[in-house]
């Protein structure tokens, strides 16, 4: 049974970091390109991040470009996401995704 098990979430003030970690199992990890997604209150998904199956190769959207990074331990079956220089507008539930499975989400809020 694939799992992805998403934590790291929590409350942060603006300009702060996170670092969210995405467990993976049942599947060959390092066989899969990964992504995370986040839903903001009463909105869509929207696409944050994606690596490529070795890790070298990584694409962000605009909105997070330069703040956050994405990347994965493949021998650990772990997807991570370092977020910095957080903003209220981040405020969302993330998900990691291996284009066929999405996990629970870790929620991030963002606030003062």
């Amino acid at each position: 049974e694939v799992q992805l098990v998403e934590s790291g979430g929590g409350l942060v003030q603006p300009g702060g970091s996170l670092r969210l970690s995405c467990a993976a199992s049942g599947f060959t990890f390092s066989s899969y390109p990964m992504k995370w997604l986040r839903q903001a209150p009463g909105t869509g998904l929207e696409w944050v991040s994606a690596i490529n199956k070795g890790g070298g190769g990584t694409g962000y959207a605009d909105s997070v470009q330069g703040r956050f990074t994405i990347s994965r331990h493949n021998a650990k079956n772990t997807l991570y996401l370092q977020m910095n220089s957080l903003k209220p507008e981040d405020t969302a539930v993330y998900y990691c995704t291996n284009g066929d499975s999405r996990g629970r989400g870790t929620q991030v809020i963002v606030s003062s």
